[in-house]
């Protein structure tokens, strides 16, 4: 007769994370901004930083520092990992961080450019001079389509969070609510028009013209009325991201914020307005559109700001798109500082506001007015002559300007496009 043992059930710790939660926690880590290029020295600058740490060294830490802010690391769990902190407690930590890694993998959140290399020998693996340590420094990792959608959705739901909805009003809101739809009045039935009848306006012009009450009554084309409706059109957006070097200037990173809010855009996009389009366009020295599968790892650098190039390249853009409305959204932070010359060669200047660069700029901003595109400037700084700058572009494309800052960028730039979805029909 064969006799089984039982024990108590004990799941592996790494099961037990939220690997939701976990994400939502390391956004500031995986989107961070960083200096492109690695270390440099800028004759005004001085010396700029290193590249963002991408390795699954950096990746373990991380994810043990968002464990315990969150309070998914419990003490006591932490105690039982960390022991006495000899090479058995150590080899529990770094195999509860290695199996949260390989979680994130699998569920298709993460993703590395060569699976990790199991040691050889007999040195010791665990530890801070271990194999394992060393391998996860030289692998590289980076957010999957499906990990940059999840923090564009978390990035959008924190945006609306803070908008808020607590209390009924007249103002108008981009929300919707039960209720007695009325949109507008109804009109006579036109040829082409959706016949979605008025029964009510169509049977009281039937009843005024034949002045009768008869079943069957009688219906004329002219009795025949319409609701209205919003309409409901498609939009083509650019986002024009500044990645100069003020952006992540004076110890303010600007450029991570405005990263998040661009993934929130792109997820309101898919998820709501499935007919519209968003690109995304970087803006330094010179001006180049990027996947928004790059944008994760996109970084600022010791550039300068080349705006008429970055406008001229949203332009094209939208304009090989047919859509009924077409838009530029550009966060900046400072002056228009460089200009790309007939020739190719870049113009710069960052001691002031270069009237060359600011004429060349305004001329681009008239283009743009031309195309029937407004620019929407989000200005994260206060200085008075890059104030007036902002007024003259809104001025001119008949855009708006708004001077925010990075906790109400998001709300500010959500906000604006949600208000320009519906228009009534008259």
């Amino acid at each position: 007769m064969r006799f089984h043992t039982y024990k108590r059930f004990s799941p592996e710790s790494a099961d037990a994370v939220d690997l939701q939660a976990l994400l939502d926690g390391l956004a500031d880590f995986l989107l961070q901004s960083g200096f492109a290029g690695g270390a440099q020295h800028h004759p005004y600058w001085g010396e700029t930083g290193e590249d963002a740490d991408r390795s699954l060294s950096a990746l373990k830490q991380a994810i043990l520092d968002a464990l315990i802010q969150s309070g998914q690391f419990t003490p006591e769990m932490l105690e039982a990992l960390r022991g006495d902190g000899d090479e058995v407690s150590e080899a529990k930590l770094s195999k509860l961080l290695d199996d949260i890694v390989q979680r994130l993998i699998a569920e298709g959140f993460l993703k590395t450019d060569q699976a990790p290399q199991a040691p050889a020998g007999h040195q010791s693996v665990f530890g801070p001079g271990g194999l394992a340590q060393a391998a996860a420094q030289d692998v590289q990792f980076d957010l999957t389509s499906k990990g940059i959608d999840f923090l564009g959705y978390k990035s959008l739901r924190g945006i609306l969070g803070g908008i808020g909805r607590s209390s009924f009003g007249s103002h108008d809101t981009p929300w919707l609510a039960t209720g007695i739809e009325a949109d507008a009045w109804s009109k006579p039935y036109e040829f082409g028009d959706a016949l979605n009848l008025d029964v009510t306006e169509t049977l009281r012009n039937a009843m005024l013209r034949t002045g009768s009450l008869d079943v069957p009554m009688d219906l004329d084309y002219g009795d025949l009325m319409v609701r209205q409706s919003e309409y409901r059109s498609s939009c083509a957006t650019v986002l024009m991201l500044d990645c100069s070097h003020s952006m992540i200037l004076y110890g303010e990173d600007r450029f991570t914020p405005a990263k998040k809010v661009a993934l929130a855009l792109t997820h309101l996009i898919r998820t709501q307005f499935p007919g519209d389009t968003i690109k995304v366009v970087l803006f330094h020295d010179s001006a180049e559109e990027i996947p928004m599968g790059a944008l994760a790892k996109a970084q600022v650098g010791p550039y300068h700001t080349n705006t008429a190039e970055g406008l001229k390249l949203a332009r094209r853009i939208l304009m090989a798109q047919r859509k009924d409305m077409r838009q530029i959204v550009m966060i900046t932070d400072g002056k228009p500082s460089a200009l790309t010359m007939p020739d190719g060669r870049i113009y710069k200047n960052s001691m002031g506001l270069d009237a060359f660069v600011l004429q060349e700029t305004l001329t681009e901003v008239a283009a743009c007015r031309k195309s029937g595109i407004p620019v929407n400037t989000f200005m994260l700084a206060r200085d008075r002559a890059l104030v007036e700058f902002v007024k003259m572009v809104s001025a001119i494309t008949r855009g708006r300007a708004y001077f925010t800052n990075t906790m109400t960028l998001g709300q500010f730039i959500l906000m604006d496009f949600l208000k320009r979805k519906t228009r009534t029909v008259r």
